[in-house]
């Protein structure tokens, strides 16, 4: 992991505090594979999902918001319906026309440019998790969403554009805590699940980045006090007891 501390070093310098080793111990029994492997899977569909939201109700204009509906609608039939698989899904990350800027709209096509490169990244990062599962014979079964992402998101600001700029600060925090996961998991994994994410480790990383980036283009105040402020709640989320284990959840009370 030598090679990706250069990487690494700003988000551990981002996030308030590591992941405790408790939380690692127990992601890496083999035995608690199959739930950090569909909690993997969703979590990148709901990546997915947050930058195609974002940018259906603030940027896109109409054809360009159906065009996003229709790309998604393999992956939410599988992931909520069970219907499709692996073999279904494969190509399906491909869009037939641009995501256009409505006409007037006070975000940039820079704003959508970012989320639509994420939003591949994130269905391709969600189809190589299922064909890991598939090869492994792990069936999806469905999962329950844990405590961490719908707690941050309770602390949103109900005014636009402040609602917006915490959406993206927040999901900055979500793809920076994911990236420093993935590289804490790695070296305790069989090599063909280590490679996967340290392959991960780039993306997410300039997703974070992405993400704050755009907050601050919107916002008209310095967004360092909201950074901050979402980063004392994410901390405590990740270094507090948890009873339900999931890829973001926080310390295993078992």
């Amino acid at each position: 992991m030598d090679e990706y501390a250069e990487l690494l070093a700003p988000i551990r310098q981002f996030l308030q505090c590591e992941t405790p080793d408790a939380w690692v111990q127990k992601a890496c029994l083999p035995e608690n594979l199959p739930i950090i492997l569909k909690d993997h899977l969703l979590c990148e569909l709901k990546a997915a999902q947050s930058a195609m939201f974002l940018i259906r109700k603030y940027a896109v204009d109409k054809e360009s918001a159906a065009t996003l509906l229709e790309w998604f609608k393999p992956y939410e039939s599988f992931a909520y319906d069970r219907i499709g698989d692996v073999h279904t899904l494969r190509n399906k990350n491909q869009i037939s026309k641009q995501i256009l800027a409505r006409k007037q709209s006070p975000y940039s096509q820079d704003l959508i440019d970012k989320m639509v490169l994420l939003i591949k990244e994130e269905l391709h990062h969600f189809y190589q998790v299922l064909e890991i599962m598939h090869e492994r014979h792990i069936p999806y079964d469905g999962i329950t969403a844990g405590r961490y992402a719908k707690r941050l998101f309770s602390h949103i600001s109900p005014h636009d554009p402040k609602t917006l700029v915490d959406k993206l600060i927040i999901g900055a925090y979500i793809e920076a805590r994911s990236c420093e996961r993935f590289a804490k998991l790695a070296p305790f994994l069989d090599e063909q699940l280590s490679n996967f994410y340290i392959s991960l480790l780039r993306s997410e990383a300039r997703h974070y980045q992405d993400y704050l980036h755009l907050a601050q283009l919107i916002s008209k105040q310095d967004i360092s006090e909201r950074v901050h402020y979402f980063g004392t709640i994410e901390a405590e989320l990740i270094s507090s007891p948890d009873e339900d284990f999931k890829f973001h959840s926080g310390v295993p009370t078992h």
